[in-house]
Order: C-alpha cells, then sequence, then structure tokens
C-alpha cells in the first residue's frame, strides 16, 4: 500500500501513474528513508538519487518505460528531509553512502548502478567515492550534476558556488530557514498548474522543450506534492552541503562514469561540468545540444541504457521488497 498524503491532487494537472512500490527503508539507527519504486522488482538494482528540490516520484515516464523495457529495478531514494525521509544532519556529502550501503543490503544487491540528476550528482558520486560502497557500484550516471565547490577539484561557478559562502549560515540555521521556505512554498501546492506555467514561461528555451511536455508535468507535481511531506528541509541541506567539501575525491572513483550535460545550462554551466570529469579516470562526457540544466530528466531512457550493460544479468538483487 502507498503511503497516505495529505495533499489533494492540485487541479487542472494531469495525473501520474504511481511508483510499483513505495515506502521506507529503516536504517540501523532507526531513521527512515523513503523510496519509491519502478521496473522489474526482480531485475538489477539501479539507484536514482533526484535533484534539488526533489523526492521519491522525479522519476520521467520516459524512464520507467525503459525500466520495464529493460528489466530493470530502479529504486528512487529520498534524501533526509524530502517525502518519508526522516531529517538528518550530514557533515559531509560523503556520509550519505554508508547510508546507500544500509538500503543496498536491504534490497539484497551485491552490484548497483547509480544515478544523480542535478543536485543528486554529488550524492551519486559518492557512492562510488567512499569505501563504504565503492566495491558494490557497478557505473555511474550524472546528469546536469552538481559539481565541487572546496577542495583541491573545486570548479563551481555561479549560483552553486554562492552555497559556499553561505555554507557556515545555513548549517547554522537549517531549520528555520527551512520552515520559512515550506511557509512560502506550500501555499502555493493547490495552485501548482499555475505555478508550473509561469515557472516553465521564464525557464531557458532547452528547459521550456522539456517541460512543456504534460507527462513531464504531471511527473513533477506529483512528486513536489509529496515531497511536502518533508517540509522541504532536504532542499536547505543540500545548498548546505554544497558548499562543503563532499569528503572523497572524484579522482578516487574507478568505475565507468557518463556525464550528461546540456551545452546551455545556466546553473551549473558547461564549463564547470567539463573541468569537473577531467578529474575522473573512466569518464565520457556526453553533450547534449541546446539543452538547458533540466535537460536530463528526457534522457532518463539513454542513462538506463548505459547502466545495463555492466549490471549482473538475471538478477536475484530484488528478491525481496522491504
Amino acid at each position: 500500500m502507498s503511503p497516505s498524503n495529505p495533499w489533494r491532487h492540485p487541479p487542472g494537472v494531469p495525473r501520474c501513474e504511481p511508483p510499483r512500490a513505495e515506502g521506507c527503508f529503516f536504517l540501523p539507527d532507526g531513521r527512515r528513508i523513503g523510496y519509491a519504486e519502478y521496473g522489474n522488482p526482480t531485475g538489477p538494482v539501479v539507484l536514482w538519487f533526484h535533484g534539488t528540490p526533489g523526492g521519491r516520484r522525479q522519476f520521467p515516464i520516459v524512464g520507467r518505460r525503459a525500466a520495464e523495457r529493460l528489466g530493470l529495478r530502479v529504486v528512487l531514494v529520498e534524501r533526509a528531509g524530502s517525502g518519508l525521509s526522516h531529517p538528518y544532519h550530514y557533515d559531509r556529502i560523503g556520509d550519505w553512502a554508508a547510508d546507500m550501503a544500509h538500503v543496498a543490503d536491504l534490497l539484497g544487491a551485491a552490484k548497483v548502478g547509480v544515478v544523480g540528476l542535478s543536485g543528486g550528482g554529488p550524492f551519486a558520486l559518492s557512492c562510488a567515492g567512499m569505501p563504504a560502497m565503492a566495491d558494490r557500484v557497478a557505473a555511474v550516471a550524472v546528469l546536469g550534476g552538481v559539481t565541487p565547490s572546496v577542495g583541491p577539484e573545486a570548479t563551481c561557478s555561479g549560483a552553486i558556488a554562492l552555497s559556499r559562502k553561505f555554507a557556515p549560515m545555513m548549517s547554522a540555521f537549517r531549520r528555520p530557514f527551512a520552515a520559512a521556505v515550506a511557509g512560502m512554498l506550500t501555499p502555493v501546492i493547490p495552485l501548482a498548474h499555475l505555478a508550473y506555467r509561469g515557472l516553465t514561461a521564464v525557464m531557458p528555451d532547452g528547459d521550456q522543450r522539456v517541460f512543456s511536455d504534460p507527462e513531464i508535468e504531471a511527473m513533477f507535481i506529483d512528486d513536489i506534492v509529496h515531497v511536502a511531506n518533508g517540509r522541504f528541509q532536504a532542499l536547505l541541506d543540500d545548498a548546505r552541503l554544497f558548499g562543503r567539501d563532499w569528503g572523497f575525491r572524484m579522482a578516487d572513483i574507478k568505475v565507468p562514469v557518463r556525464w550528461w550535460h546540456g551545452d546551455a545550462d545556466s546553473i551549473i554551466s558547461l564549463a564547470d561540468a567539463q573541468s569537473a570529469v577531467e578529474h575522473l579516470r573512466d569518464v565520457e562526457l556526453t553533450l547534449m545540444p541546446d539543452e538547458s540544466h533540466l535537460g536530463g530528466f528526457a534522457a532518463a531512457d539513454d542513462v538506463l541504457e548505459f547502466l545495463y550493460p555492466h549490471l549482473p544479468t538475471g538478477s536475484k538483487a530484488a528478491s525481496a521488497t522491504p
């Protein structure tokens, strides 16, 4: 049974097919992490980490169809303070990998593929870069990922670079800031369709093309409605962690990485992405012509096609649903 959601479906928004399954993983210390599952329940496991903001239903329809076609078990994992996940104060992005090792245990997965979209990019890379999880990662896919802002591999500029400047303040006031953000965004949820249309109208051309798709609107709003259960704490925590040392070096990642990036990305510039991938040992940078930051939503099927040959076939990784 799907978890209950206190918000009604916003009027005017096309409905989105719910996940095949969703619920919570429970970590050894009692914390709860929300998830949603798509594709084949007995297939090889792919852990997919959403953007900022986002949650367990931020998985494009084209990706859901590809998961079914390829026979993959794609598990969308919500970060702390988003949707069903308990809030938690991570010291660094790299700490996420230890939690994902427990998730892989619960899924019975010896090997997994990992995907990170936008703000989820650093969390995907952490799984391959931290000892707690590195041996279990077969390959990594990054879609318009955030790049490091601190340390010897720092490349980020623009809006993400501000997170470095304000990281101490966000750390000290993370809960009040999250409450303020929730206070601003929660009243807008019943007007989600109008808000979405207004946001789309001011997006770069590449993002407008992606977000004009009714299936993307249905998915995006369905996800945000469920994210609201977490009161948007993850949004502030992601921003805080982007401005701190990640706790690992990209040069330590040994598995294949494929990085998709729009050449018109106004949030994470192509130059930042190009500089970041230079630190990876085994990487392919795939340019998305005329695409801005959110063009990766339309490449979800390509991502799964890339991961598929790296994963064990005939896997029993999903033989038990948590």
